[in-house]
């Protein structure tokens, strides 16, 4: 669980955190150059898409493997 657990942080969270992190100082700042809102517009494209993976990933698991989100390690 724990491992799932830091999976899905690494995978979700810190990308969309690092994201929101940059956001802001970009507003704190005189703006974003356009190679900058390319590269921010990529990088959240790659998180929507791992976490829409990692969904997947969880709904196979749940199909063949019912009780994995209890499974201790």
């Amino acid at each position: 669980m724990g491992e799932t657990l830091a999976i899905i942080f690494m995978t979700v969270v810190a990308p969309i955190w690092i994201i929101s992190h940059y956001v802001s100082k970009a507003r704190s700042s005189k703006g974003l150059t356009p190679e900058d809102e390319s590269m921010m517009s990529e990088i959240w494209d790659s998180a929507k898409k791992m976490e829409d993976r990692i969904h997947t990933l969880e709904r196979i698991l749940d199909d063949q493997s019912p009780g994995w989100r209890g499974a201790h390690s």
